[in-house]
């Protein structure tokens, strides 16, 4: 028989009693655990096997004493039932002085989380560690929720951007603060340094909100020498910023920004701010997004700097200016910046699509290659005029409900 497809064992002697502690998993194994203490051996086995081990996990609540760090490649972690309610990894607290920093640190290429609820950090639920080049994470089907910092943190060292976390996936995940507020100003949902070809779709993000100080990061941020990201069909509902590639003169290349709704109510938090934002990121194409907003600031959108060349900003739909600054270029085109509360089915709730057949928006749009769906994934239509706005409507046909609408 192949000792590799032996399950060892472990066995503690007490005086004459052989007592079975945990099986050693081997490369290419999967195991069940129920215990916080299960989980973390769990974890050091799979760094110490090599990787390649998926780690089902049982309902329940699992409290950490320390962070989990996967240093193996293609390992998983997945909540049994598949119901991201049913398992919670918690830390201890969601402040400064908390035990546990990050919850899970991976530093290793294909990790996997999977229908988990990840809540109560010191610093980040989860940091994907570019500078060790953990390419192709996936988080999937996930709830982060209040983190002292940054949800779900990409980072990288700075004095060798060329060593990065590439090809990741972030979708049908909820990102939120469950107070309606943060707990400082340096907090937000994705904050990815130097990532390359990410995918983030399909996601909510709720109150990203600083409560003084200063304006909170954004509910999704690519910067610091990203490029060539995708982000498309997001909710984002009452975050002090929506989407942005770049930050000032740490820039970005390329990438999209497509079919998202962003809604921001009056009164909620001191420092709102831009639904979406380029900053120094050439070649981007921001398109079809809805974006509406109740609070004082007076751009829905901004290209900035003169680095951002070749933008693309087209059919989006707005009650806020589309505003070019700093010596930045590229081609507006089909944007509607008129839009009214009473086009909608339910803004209050984020829901932006269209309540009825608005005829400045309705077959407006111009089309766009790549432009193939709407934010319910419902098809553009191909070869003719498509709508304004991330909701293509079809009359006699109920819009789609979005997901995980309790507003707080």
């Amino acid at each position: 028989m192949n000792a590799d497809c032996i399950e060892l064992v472990r066995i503690r002697f007490v005086g004459t009693l052989a007592v079975l502690l945990w099986p050693v998993l081997v490369h290419g194994q999967s195991v069940t655990v129920s215990s916080t203490s299960e989980l973390r051996a769990a974890v050091n086995d799979a760094n110490g096997s090599g990787g390649n081990v998926t780690i089902f996990v049982e309902a329940g609540t699992y409290t950490l004493d320390d962070g989990l760090y996967i240093s193996a490649p293609e390992v998983t972690i997945a909540g049994k039932s598949g119901n991201r309610e049913d398992v919670v990894i918690q830390g201890d607290a969601m402040s400064a002085s908390a035990s546990v920093g990050n919850l899970i640190t991976v530093a290793a290429k294909g990790f996997t989380l999977d229908a988990v609820t990840l809540q109560r950090s010191g610093n980040h639920l989860i940091q994907i560690r570019g500078e060790t080049n953990a390419d192709s994470p996936v988080v999937r089907n996930c709830i982060l929720r209040d983190a002292y910092e940054q949800m779900l943190k990409v980072s990288v060292n700075t004095s060798n951007t060329s060593v990065s976390s590439d090809n990741g996936i972030v979708e049908n995940c909820l990102f939120e603060y469950t107070a309606g507020i943060g707990p400082q100003y340096y907090i937000g949902g994705i904050d990815a340094h130097s990532a390359k070809n990410w995918i983030v779709r399909n996601n909510v993000f709720k109150s990203i909100i600083s409560p003084n100080t200063s304006i909170a990061e954004y509910a999704i941020h690519f910067w610091n020498d990203s490029g060539d990201n995708l982000v498309e069909r997001n909710l984002i509902i009452n975050c002090d910023r929506g989407i942005g590639f770049g930050l000032n003169s740490r820039g970005n290349t390329g990438g999209i920004i497509r079919n998202n709704m962003i809604y921001h109510a009056d009164n909620r938090g001191q420092f709102a701010d831009v639904g979406i934002a380029i900053h120094n990121s050439p070649g981007t194409a921001v398109y079809n997004n809805s974006i509406f907003m109740e609070h004082g600031y007076p751009n829905s959108i901004e290209y900035r700097f003169s680095g951002t060349s070749n933008a693309l900003i087209a059919n989006n739909l707005v009650n806020a200016t589309i505003r070019r600054l700093d010596g930045a270029s590229g081609t507006e085109s089909t944007n509607n910046t008129g839009a009214s509360k009473a086009w909608f089915v339910n803004p209050d709730a984020g829901d932006l699509h269209l309540a009825e057949a608005v005829p400045s928006v309705v077959d407006n749009g111009e089309a766009i290659t790549g432009l193939t769906d709407d934010y319910d994934g419902d098809q553009r239509m191909q070869g003719g005029p498509v709508d304004i706005g991330a909701d293509e409507y079809f009359a006699g046909v109920r819009p789609n409900a979005p997901e995980d609408l309790t507003v707080q």
